[in-house]
């Protein structure tokens, strides 16, 4: 048990009949200093209820509540503070931590159910650039928080790998491209001949009707336009694995666009079925005015579907094939209205797990503070930050640790960690400009802080000779200084509770860099290795800590080397 659920447990019994479980842990607080306990519980909201003055009703109902788990437990105007038993909490706490190991923090909130997450999905025939790092590893950090507290996630790489945009670049590929251009170097030349032809048709607009004739070709299964086609999603995908095995991430479905396209001739049949089409100007919409929405566009003038029809027939495979009870799309914020006209149309066709789908927005990514764009040529190339940031933390490390072994297993860890942990510290509703330099550093609100603290934790227990502890062992502490470590080393699992409910990776993110700096401001005034009675539980703090760290960055897709 956690501390805060301490304090739900005792309070419950005398609020039971007023408050419910959920309502008691949300209205619990932490003071801001100490001398007012280590949690406090306001009761403004029983004055009505109770027809009594708030501070009246805090020590009538202090003197009704358990305190025996507690140091103490005290009115203080209309608050009820709580004092934890610290050495007993200590004791109880680390043993916890270190008997659970990986599954201190584990939670049942999702009874095995599946969640498709919908993330990175990239355009084929194009790089990996900066601007999908977000929905990769937001995308990635919550499957690994779900699976923390019981949901069975399914990550889907919904590839962009349909649309008119291959008309383009059959069109840029047969004007200026050659087979060896692209066997050489794909991506790069493929991108290429995408960006000419944008630069191309501001002067020329026929080469727009070409490449709709050739999307057409495509769509009408043309021997030439398929072939074309396979061959850039093929060699497109072989650049992407290397750098997702760079980032260590795996997707368990590669169904992209292309993949519905023999499912929505069932969708546009569901909503005639359901009288739900209505024409517009030679097209067909879905009147969404009841949600204050504007109109969903089903079919083009000429019969084209779009990208919600495809969406529409997406959502509707992977409920049937997987039952999920939630449905996650981690896809940037100017998708919102999108993904508010989607849930709208399910709703409509009468599906009511329409409810279960979530669009998990995020900002940009900026540099200079300006949006990167493939179109115009703007683009900063993941593979290249990924490589510069190991770069950087090589020569950070032969700096600190000329001497270190597995120096380039620990740069690499270092340096992705980096990039990774920077995005997720951030909340994924803001914006932010990237810089690497200050990404890779070892001081600060970075990764590798977090990082170097766990190596420093580890190094002592090494030097402590104990890799090892016994879990049976007595691990009360009673120096004051330890507290506020086991404090945040005991919020873990309802950090991991708010993180999945939320969305939110940067919870985890704050919370580890919170830890860090809590562990190393303990660790400057207090003298761990000394031999005496608490020496044990000391080097039980230590590797608690360094358990929790490590789970904490693993939970954002961060490896923790032993060593930095």
């Amino acid at each position: 048990m956690n501390d805060q659920a301490a304090v739900v447990k005792a309070l419950l019994p005398v609020l039971g009949d007023t408050l419910d479980e959920a309502t008691i842990q949300k209205l619990i607080e932490v003071p801001k200093t100490s001398n007012l306990g280590d949690y406090a519980f306001p009761v403004f909201t029983l004055a009505k209820t109770y027809r009594k003055a708030p501070q009246l009703i805090a020590k009538e109902l202090v003197e009704k509540i358990d305190a025996s788990q507690f140091e103490k437990i005290q009115a203080a105007g209309p608050y009820i503070n709580f004092f934890l038993d610290k050495p007993q909490f200590s004791h109880d706490l680390l043993h916890e931590i270190l008997t659970t190991a990986d599954h201190y923090g584990d939670a049942d909130l999702g009874k095995k159910g599946n969640v498709p997450i919908d993330m990175s999905s990239p355009n084929i025939a194009k790089p990996i650039s900066m601007g999908h790092l977000r929905s990769t590893v937001i995308g990635n950090a919550i499957a690994n928080i779900l699976r923390k507290v019981g949901y069975n996630p399914i990550k889907i790489n919904h590839l962009g790998d349909w649309g008119t945009q291959f008309g383009k670049l059959i069109v840029g590929y047969k004007k200026w491209g050659s087979e060896e251009a692209v066997k050489a170097d794909p991506i790069t030349n493929l991108l290429k001949y995408y960006v000419r032809f944008h630069q191309e048709d501001q002067e020329n607009p026929e080469l727009d009707d070409e490449a709709r004739e050739w999307f057409r070709k495509l769509e009408a299964g043309d021997d030439e336009a398929t072939k074309l086609w396979s061959w850039f999603r093929e060699v497109s995908l072989k650049s992407f694995m290397k750098i997702y095995d760079m980032l260590g991430i795996t997707f368990d479905s590669y169904n992209g666009e292309a993949f519905y396209n023999d499912k929505m001739a069932e969708v546009v049949q569901l909503l005639e079925d359901k009288n739900l089409l209505k024409e517009s100007q030679g097209a067909e919409i879905v009147d969404l005015s009841a949600y204050d929405l504007n109109p969903a566009l089903i079919k083009k003038s000429d019969g084209a579907t779009l990208y919600i029809t495809r969406d529409l027939a997406a959502a509707i495979y992977r409920k049937r094939t997987y039952d999920f009870v939630q449905s996650v799309y981690v896809v940037g914020n100017e998708q919102r209205d999108h993904f508010k006209q989607l849930k709208a149309v399910l709703k409509e066709m009468g599906f009511a797990w329409s409810d279960q789908i979530h669009h998990v927005p995020f900002g940009l990514i900026t540099q200079d503070g300006k949006k990167l764009s493939t179109r115009q040529g703007r683009v900063i190339l993941l593979e290249k930050v990924l490589n510069d940031a190991v770069d950087l933390a090589r020569q950070e490390i032969d700096k600190k640790n000329p001497d270190l072994p597995n120096k380039e297993a620990v740069a690499k860890d270092v340096g992705i960690g980096a990039v990774i942990f920077h995005d997720l510290k951030n909340d994924r509703l803001n914006n932010f400009d990237f810089n690497l330099e200050e990404v890779v550093r070892f001081e600060g609100e970075t990764g590798p802080y977090v990082q170097y603290t766990n190596a420093r934790a580890q190094s002592i227990l090494r030097k402590a000779g104990a890799t090892e502890l016994d879990a049976a062992a007595d691990y009360t502490i009673t120096d004051a200084s330890a507290w506020e470590v086991l404090k945040a080393l005991g919020n873990f699992p309802q950090m991991v509770v708010r993180a999945s409910k939320e969305y939110e990776p940067s919870v985890i993110a704050k919370y580890a860099l919170h830890l860090a700096k809590t562990f190393n401001k303990y660790y400057a005034n207090t003298k761990v290795l000394v031999d005496d009675a608490e020496k044990p539980a000391r080097l039980a703090l230590v590797a608690s800590v360094s358990q929790v760290l490590v789970q904490s960055l693993s939970l954002l897709g961060v490896n923790a080397p032993k060593e930095m």
